[in-house]
């Protein structure tokens, strides 16, 4: 759930479009599928992921550590800015530290690069100060 003025958005609980509708309501009817969407209390923080298995734009609550599509049923970790993984080095298996967001990290002791979009390696999260 966004909000912009007098109105706020999320994604329909059916065919996964983004919906408008006015601050206030406690459901909303999608006008593409028919489906109802609860609208989360107000004051519940929204975050927005794209499912990294069928690029399905999903909603969840601020501070989920993992998201499931309900398209696919993928498990998408559900990093913040503020978060950092890990990841052991493609060549020498050094393990490194990198910035969520980043699509790979450069090893400091081979120089190797190692890709981390999609990797599984990334479950263990520490929150910068």
């Amino acid at each position: 759930m966004s909000s912009t003025g007098g109105q706020s958005q999320l994604v329909c609980s059916g065919c996964r479009n983004l919906l408008m509708y006015p601050v206030g309501a406690s459901s909303v009817c999608c006008a593409v599928c028919n489906a109802v969407t609860a609208v989360p209390p107000p004051g519940t923080e929204m975050a927005r992921l794209v499912c990294g298995g069928c690029h399905t734009l999903l909603m969840y609550i601020r501070g989920a550590t993992s998201v499931q599509c309900s398209c696919c049923h993928t498990v998408n970790l559900a990093f913040e800015a503020n978060q950092v993984a890990h990841v052991n080095c493609g060549s020498c298996r050094m393990l490194l530290m990198y910035q969520y967001g980043a699509r790979s990290v450069k090893c400091a002791v081979c120089s190797f690069v190692t890709s981390v979009e999609g990797s599984t390696s990334t479950t263990d999260l520490k929150f910068n100060s």
